[in-house]
């Protein structure tokens, strides 16, 4: 599968970096944008230009497109100088722009008429994490096509995910997403608590940052396989039970003191009703003396 040319189309602020750890990729990379000074880096460190999405599908076994959004997908895989126009049955198109999973579904059926596998394989990480070659993607698309995916990526990412069938890898980024402008609004929240007590903003930012990177921030309760509730037997229910009264406490005392002060927590107030039933421990006893 190595021996096999990749194309890439879109060298932006994700698309260059990624396609940058493709430059030795033995089959040979070829590069596709609508910005001459953006390909000129690369054919300078020797790989191909193609003038059209179309010229890049006749000549490439994978192709990965980093460009806007769903339009733009559209435009380079089914238009008129799209890929589909040349791809020879068995190419494979991942999409890494983050895309309605309708449109994934769409355009991988089109993609299908003509025997090339589509993946949606959107990216998380940022443009640091693209510059290191960290990235995390999630695929989703059959087997054979994860297949063949799956070494190219790992050339710019450091976790390869398959989410499921076509549509899954945009339905898993979504859900990542949500939860990091859910807790961008919390920042926010929890800096205007921090600015009525007077206290530094940025020495707060300082903190918060220091402390997610050990502990894992969000991501270090999403452990379990089911949202289900927790059995009292199980091992989890230990475990998150302390995280909820741990949780209630704090937020308890935040809430109060966002009282005193005259600041607003409505995010708080949310999560100190909704913790416990969120882990799957049900509310804990600081949450029903509330209740009550």
């Amino acid at each position: 599968m190595s021996e096999i040319a990749v194309g890439f189309i879109g060298l932006g602020n994700m698309g260059a970096p990624m396609a940058h750890r493709l430059l030795d990729w033995p089959g040979g990379l070829v590069v596709c944008d609508t910005r001459p000074d953006a390909v000129e880096p690369f054919t300078g460190a020797g790989a191909d230009r193609a003038g059209s999405a179309a010229e890049l599908g006749e000549r490439c076994g994978v192709v990965s497109v980093a460009v806007l959004d769903d339009a733009q997908v559209r435009a380079v895989v089914t238009g008129p100088d799209g890929i589909l126009r040349t791809a020879q049955p068995g190419t494979v198109i991942a999409v890494h722009s983050t895309i309605s999973d309708d449109t994934a579904v769409a355009v991988a059926a089109e993609c299908a008429e003509h025997g090339v596998e589509f993946v949606d394989a959107p990216v998380s990480g940022g443009a640091p994490a693209a510059k290191h070659g960290a990235l995390a993607v999630m695929v989703g698309g059959s087997e054979s096509a994860f297949a063949a995916v799956r070494a190219p990526f790992e050339r710019w990412a450091s976790l390869v995910v398959h989410a499921g069938a076509v549509g899954a890898g945009t339905r898993m980024k979504l859900a990542r997403n949500l939860l990091h402008f859910i807790a961008f609004t919390a920042a926010s929240e929890a800096q205007r608590l921090a600015e009525a007590a007077g206290l530094d903003i940025t020495e707060l930012g300082k903190v918060v940052r220091h402390s997610d990177a050990h502990t894992g921030g969000p991501g270090s309760i999403m452990l379990r396989d089911t949202t289900a509730p927790v059995a009292a037997d199980d091992f989890w229910f230990p475990i998150l039970s302390h995280v909820r009264d741990l949780g209630e406490k704090d937020l308890s005392l935040a809430l109060a003191l966002g009282s005193r002060l005259g600041v607003e927590l409505p995010l708080a107030a949310r999560a100190f009703g909704e913790l416990g039933t969120g882990l799957g421990v049900g509310p804990g006893a600081v949450a029903k003396k509330e209740q009550q």
